[in-house]
């Protein structure tokens, strides 16, 4: 039986505190980002995920595709993407992608995806088109691409990663023990074996934990551990906010002296970059993350 944090009704109802607040997406830049994402009919997790970082990241004119639909075959517990039976993929979606990409002229981009489970290759070609013809229309553009769990299909593992980006992310998302709850569809060995394996490829590796769901400091201090020993290179630590009443709720709201408590701790265990912060989401500052 898994030990699950008990969450008072009080707590349920309490404000976020003021370090959570985030101002309304607006200006020039957003509005340019916002007509080109709405104009090539793209997908972003800024908006399916409900990122709270949406208005600063758009305003500097930069955003996160997401890939392969904006239907999830998953049904974590603490995701706002719809879940469900995909339709069928748009083959045509790595050409629009690429296309937006050179026409916001940006210097990093980031693409994700949902999981594609019923896909026999996991939608493994589909990300190689798409950061194969980035490349080709934007040399100069480096890629950071967060790609989801496989379900140790490695050869998918390896087709999704072969195409020249420079920074491939894989999120953890919470510690060992809250696996079950809040990621019930995978394993938390399987994806330190695939950010394990996509080290051992040469790729610089990177992961996200969200914080805030019941776990202790003993938990987060060994998950940096496992990272470190699987050849994690970047972490990510960001506060967990519930989407909807739907989904799981916040058990604690972690003080930024306690974040920038963990970066010092992920630092001394290893890893060599360590983004930490209550609104620090797995894409938050990517570009930073390229020559770490």
């Amino acid at each position: 039986m898994i030990e699950l944090p008990v969450i008072s009704e009080e707590a349920t109802k309490r404000k976020k505190p003021d370090w959570l607040r985030v101002k309304l997406p607006v200006g020039k830049e957003y509005a340019k980002v916002r007509k080109l994402v709405d104009e090539h009919k793209l997908h972003t997790i800024c908006e399916s995920g409900n990122c709270p970082n949406m208005g600063e990241c758009w305003g500097a004119g930069t955003a996160t595709f997401m890939i392969l639909g904006n239907v999830c075959t998953r049904s974590c517990s603490f995701c706002a993407v719809a879940t469900g039976r995909p339709p069928e993929y748009d083959a045509d979606e790595p050409r629009r992608v690429a296309e937006a990409i050179q026409l916001m002229k940006v210097k990093h981009a980031v693409i994700t995806s949902v999981n594609r489970d019923e896909l026999k290759d996991r939608g493994a070609e589909i990300w190689y088109q798409t950061v194969t013809l980035t490349k080709q229309l934007s040399p100069e553009t480096t890629i950071e691409t967060l790609i989801p769990d496989v379900k140790g299909n490695w050869d998918a593992l390896y087709r999704m990663i072969s195409a020249g980006q420079e920074v491939v992310s894989h999120n953890m998302e919470t510690v060992e023990r809250l696996y079950r709850r809040v990621r019930p569809q995978a394993k938390y060995e399987r994806s330190l074996e695939q950010i394990k394996l996509t080290k051992e490829f040469g790729k610089r590796t990177k992961t996200g934990i969200m914080l805030g769901l019941g776990e202790n400091k003993e938990e987060v201090y060994k998950a940096m551990d496992d990272l470190a020993a699987h050849g994690c290179d970047i972490l990510t630590l960001g506060q967990y906010l519930q989407p909807t009443k739907m989904h799981i709720e916040v058990a604690e709201f972690i003080h930024p002296d306690l974040f920038a408590h963990y970066r010092e701790e992920g630092l001394k265990r290893g890893l060599k970059y360590v983004e930490s912060g209550p609104l620090v989401r797995s894409s938050y500052h990517a570009e930073r993350h390229v020559n770490v």
